[in-house]
């Protein structure tokens, strides 16, 4: 599979962004989804995930309540909706796709990746 990331750009605080990552050669739902955020000298981190089935999601506690990811079968698309974003938010964002059933919660769980997509919050 294939990993397209898009939607990142710069955003005041409290302002909202919707990332898309755009799959192919295989549908997202034969894989487990990740969103991952990495910080200039920091590690990629998990922000949020969904297992293959999409019944079940998880969420970094820093983003609960503010980001939901989701996907559209027919567009073969998983999003990052994220609101009410915070300076802290500021980093490049990364989807995954790995070939686990269930979520997984650190990079070395996926498989595939896309390129990254700069998020910039401005305070």
């Amino acid at each position: 599979v294939q990993l397209q990331a898009s939607g990142g750009g710069l955003v005041q605080a409290g302002g909202s962004l919707r990332l898309s990552c755009a799959a192919s050669g295989r549908t997202f739902s034969s894989y487990t989804m990740g969103w991952f955020r990495q910080a200039p000298g920091k590690e990629r981190v998990v922000v949020a995930a969904m297992s293959r089935s999409g019944g079940s999601t998880y969420y970094a506690d820093s983003v609960k309540g503010r980001f939901t990811i989701s996907g559209d079968s027919a567009k073969n698309t998983v999003y990052l909706q994220m609101n009410s974003l915070k300076p802290e938010d500021t980093a490049a964002y990364y989807c995954a796709a790995g070939r686990s059933t269930y979520y997984v919660t650190t990079p070395s769980g996926y498989n595939y990746w896309g390129q990254g997509t700069q998020v910039t919050v401005s305070s």
